[in-house]
């Protein structure tokens, strides 16, 4: 018997316990007041052990506090951490919007007047095994303006002896592009302009680079479509197309894994649908929120594994040409030590509000592109041919 049930049929060595936020005065005052500017220790836990279930909701004054406030996690007495990423994209909801979807790792709960609004109250659940050696350290950090209220349970277990030596940690980072610096924002997707070669990831939007052994085992993919159809502005067009190309161990091109579109990355096709299955989905749907879009996709039964490095990497539309803005979540497991990471300021990840206006000092460093031939060609044909067709998506 070997399966994900399989420790419900066993008796195990082992001693369950919890950190949460109860009011220790035998009150009723559960949520634990966290300062703007504030890091505060959730967890301070001593090994060998796991954690197995994280649930939390919160409250704050700022509706951007879902990306503002910030989720640390440390392994073993490490001094980078190995999880460092925004409370509400941890949990796969992006923007800083809330919505109720279930998947395998994750679930989030809210009302149905919450549904896809910006900083509304939310149930968030984990269920990712979290193993640790020596140590586990979980700190909030509160980099909104006003006090934030955290209610959260960490469920974890502990054991006598240490953990084997093929066991890995979870990491997770997060990343965004505000905009993606396409060669050709103005072209829609799937129209014959858009088809040049690409056969690199130099200009791709990067989901994850990291350093060691162990697998990957999914993203979540957040997407302001920016784009509107020339003849008909009221509707918003394709944001897709683009190809993911997943190098392992410092390979040279072609990748080992190398995609055909962005659905198709995400495990859906013609287009993302409102549903939220356990290994991939919509926890977030562009149709119900006029442009915005969170997919995630798990690889449980095929992780996708490294001995030395991986990079991952998606284009943002077909060839890199759209400017939409990205942002993404990457989870997998690996042996420490781990190569290290950070994450943009607080004033670069606050969402684009509904008109999608970038707030002030928003916007992230544009990475260059630099237009070939074939480029500056479908540029002038779009202009001349296809720009104010009804139909954009003629390819063929």
């Amino acid at each position: 018997m070997n399966g994900i049930f399989d420790n419900l049929t066993r008796v195990k060595q082992a001693r369950t316990r919890r950190c949460s936020s109860w009011d220790e005065t035998g009150r009723n005052m559960d949520a634990w007041k966290i300062s703007k500017g504030e890091t505060r220790v959730l967890a301070d836990i001593k090994g060998p052990g796991k954690i197995t279930h994280i649930w939390m909701t919160q409250g704050n004054d700022d509706t951007e506090f879902l990306r503002k406030v910030l989720l640390k996690f440390y392994w073993d007495d490490e001094v980078n951490p190995s999880i460092l990423v925004p409370l509400g994209d941890f949990f796969c909801l992006g923007h800083g919007m809330v919505n109720s979807f279930q998947s395998l790792f994750f679930t989030a709960s809210t009302s149905e007047q919450s549904r896809n609004k910006f900083g509304h109250f939310v149930a968030l659940n984990c269920y990712l095994p979290m193993p640790f050696n020596k140590s586990a350290r979980v700190e909030l950090v509160n980099e909104t303006d006003s006090d934030h209220y955290q209610y959260f349970y960490i469920d974890y277990e502990t054991y006598d002896a240490p953990l084997d030596e093929d066991i890995a940690y979870l990491h997770a980072c997060f990343r965004r592009e505000n905009p993606c610096n396409g060669w050709a924002p103005e072209i829609t997707a799937n129209a014959k302009p858009a088809n040049i070669v690409n056969k690199t990831d130099k200009d791709n939007y990067l989901l994850v680079e990291a350093e060691g052994e162990g697998h990957l085992i999914g993203f979540n993919l957040s997407v302001t479509n920016l784009q509107h159809y020339v003849k008909r502005p009221h509707e918003r067009t394709w944001w897709g197309e683009g190809d993911e190309m997943i190098f392992i161990d410092g390979e040279p091109w072609p990748p080992s894994i190398h995609g055909t579109g962005s659905e198709d990355f995400l495990n859906q096709a013609f287009g993302m649908q409102p549903n939220a299955y356990i290994y991939n989905g919509s926890s977030i749907y562009e149709h119900e929120t006029e442009g915005y879009q969170t997919s995630y996709v798990f690889y449980a039964t095929n992780p996708i594994r490294f001995s030395k490095s991986i990079r991952a990497s998606i284009e943002h539309g077909h060839g890199n040409h759209l400017s939409n803005e990205y942002s993404s979540v990457a989870y997998w497991y690996q042996k420490e030590p781990h190569k290290k990471f950070g994450i943009i300021p607080v004033k670069q990840r606050v969402p684009l509000v509904r008109t999608f206006a970038f707030p002030e000092g928003s916007k992230t460093d544009p990475i260059p592109v630099e237009l070939n031939e074939e480029m500056k060609e479908m540029k002038k044909l779009w202009e001349e041919k296809y720009k104010t067709r009804e139909v954009d998506n003629e390819l063929y």
